[in-house]
This record gives C-alpha cells, sequence and structure tokens, in this order.
C-alpha cells in the first residue's frame, strides 16, 4: 500500500513538474479549452435564464374561452371537466357574466365613461374560462380541443391569449429552442476542436521526452507509470481552464448586469442570469473542473495509447 501510495505521489510530481517544463506549448491547449468551457458554462446559464423566461411568461399568459350566455350550468361543468383533464393544462379558473362584469369595472377603474357605458345596459359580457397551459410550446394542442364543433358551438367568440400577443410567444418559444440548439452546436464542435489540440500537444510532450520514456522503458517502468504524468498534466489544463473559464463568466455578468437590461419580453434577463450564476457558483465551478478534468484525461489517454503503443496490462 505504501509502495502505491509513494509511486502516485511521484506521478502526481511529476506531471506538475512536466506542466510547468511544457508550460508554452499548455498554453494553446489551455486557450481552447478556456473557450470551450466558458462556452459550456454560459450555455447552462444560459438554458436557465430561458426557463425562467418562459415560466414567468407562462404564468401570465393564458387562453381566455367565452362561453354564450345560452350554455347552462350542466354544460360549462361538463366542459370544464373535459378541459381540466387536457395533458398540457396547468390550471382553469371560471368566471361567470357577473365576475366578468367585476373584473372589467376594476381593470378600467380609470376610465370612467367606459364603467358608465357599460353600466347603462345589461352586462354584455360573457361568462370566460381562463386555462393557464403548462408549456408555451405546446399550447395549440389546447386550442386544438377548443376548435372542436361541439365546443365551439358553446363559444361566443374564438378562444384567444389574454396578455400577450400570440405572434410574440411563439417568436421567444422559437428563438429560445433554436439559441439552445446553437449552444449545444457551438459545445460539440469546441469539445472537439479542444480534444484535438490536447491530443497533439501530448504528442508534441511525447516526442520532446522520447529519449526519457525509452530509458523509462528499459528499466522496467510500468504503463501506468509512464502514462500518468501526461495524464496529470493534461488534467492540471482542464483545472487552469475551468478556473479562468468561470472567472471569465464572472466578469462578463459583473460587466453585463450594470449596462444590459432585461428586453421586453424578458428574452435577455442578464440580472438574473448573474443571480443564477452566484447562487449556483460552486456548483458550477466543480461541473467546470469535472469536465476540464475527463476532457484532458480522455484526450493524453487517447494520445499515449495511440503514439507511445504501450501494452495492455
Amino acid at each position: 500500500m505504501k509502495r502505491k501510495l509513494r509511486t502516485l505521489r511521484r506521478i502526481i510530481r511529476t506531471g506538475f513538474v512536466n506542466f510547468l517544463r511544457n508550460f508554452s506549448l499548455a498554453v494553446a491547449a489551455m486557450a481552447v479549452m478556456v473557450v470551450t468551457l466558458s462556452i459550456v458554462l454560459f450555455s447552462v446559464i444560459t438554458n436557465a435564464t430561458f426557463k425562467n423566461t418562459i415560466s414567468q411568461i407562462t404564468n401570465k399568459i393564458d387562453v381566455s374561452v367565452f362561453l354564450k350566455d345560452s350554455v347552462n350550468q350542466p354544460q360549462t361543468n361538463q366542459l370544464l371537466t373535459e378541459i381540466k383533464a387536457l395533458p398540457d393544462v396547468k390550471s382553469i379558473q371560471y368566471l361567470n357574466k357577473s365576475q366578468v362584469l367585476a373584473q372589467y369595472e376594476q381593470q378600467n377603474a380609470g376610465n370612467q365613461e367606459l364603467v358608465t357605458a357599460i353600466g347603462e345596459t345589461a352586462n354584455p359580457l360573457p361568462a370566460t374560462i381562463l386555462i393557464r397551459p403548462k408549456n408555451l410550446n405546446n399550447i395549440g394542442n389546447i386550442k386544438s380541443f377548443l376548435i372542436q364543433p361541439t365546443i365551439a358551438n358553446m363559444q361566443s367568440a374564438p378562444p384567444s391569449y389574454s396578455g400577450k400577443q400570440e405572434v410574440a410567444i411563439n417568436r421567444i418559444t422559437h428563438a429560445t429552442n433554436v439559441l439552445r440548439e446553437v449552444g449545444v452546436v457551438a459545445i460539440v464542435v469546441f469539445v472537439v476542436i479542444c480534444a484535438l489540440i490536447i491530443f497533439n500537444t501530448i504528442q508534441m510532450a511525447i516526442f520532446n521526452r522520447r529519449d526519457e520514456i525509452q530509458i523509462m522503458r528499459l528499466l522496467g517502468a510500468s504503463t501506468h507509470y509512464i502514462r500518468g504524468p501526461f495524464i496529470i498534466e493534461s488534467s492540471i489544463y482542464g483545472v487552469v481552464s475551468a478556473a479562468l473559464s468561470v472567472l471569465i463568466i464572472n466578469l462578463v455578468f459583473v460587466t453585463t448586469s450594470s449596462t444590459l437590461q432585461a428586453s421586453a419580453l424578458g428574452l435577455l434577463d442578464i440580472n438574473y442570469a448573474n443571480q443564477y450564476f452566484d447562487n449556483h457558483f460552486w456548483r458550477l465551478l466543480a461541473m467546470q473542473l469535472i469536465i476540464g478534468i475527463v476532457l484532458g484525461a480522455v484526450s493524453s489517454t487517447i494520445a499515449t495509447h495511440r503514439y507511445l503503443k504501450f501494452k495492455t496490462k
């Protein structure tokens, strides 16, 4: 056991020495790794921000169903039961004609002419069902149910969104999906580039130390003993790059949070992104460290196996 621990310490110490010795070669690998990890981290934070944005918008949007005055209470109760059973419905609220009128008067309290005008006639406002969807992407499924002939015959007007325009809702959900897909593609591309650069960096390090490695082989050094320092060296690339990527993203949010504001629909909520980064700092840092170490270790393992022609033990 003591011998294994002593060997492990030597491998780690040699890895650190090699990192300092080949620092000029490591700069390019770490630069690309910093970019890669920064994209990964930014994508995670952006995705969380988009989810928060969509959640906030979803909570403010409902589908309004306007019922004819001829629809009786049993028919209304049956319709409410069917709507509530839809998988894409989060909640529903039924307002009878009196409640709709009271809501109208409250919303237009500042315009006495409108309040007076509607009070001079019999209540013309229809009973309304407010449907809150679970996901804006699936809101079309709710509307498909509502336009069925038997259901449509109970309505005095086609169902509509309230709070936001349908075009704006579709635009923000589409933009979110596109940006998420672009982020995934960018991550994959940079991960491949980063792995290739680390691969080449380790290859050059092997070439520079080929005489030393040959001597170690002749002296009977094991496969793991020779390969270990290269894995430690590339893992250090990952640790340093992870720390730099977190620092860069932090500087970006500190700078932008004081200069940029959320868009009209809250799609670019920089303040929330900054808050999310602060609240999950240690978790995000751990994620970056794990990704960086794994990326470096795997790349160097492949490089040593390919170019040192080790035998499997």
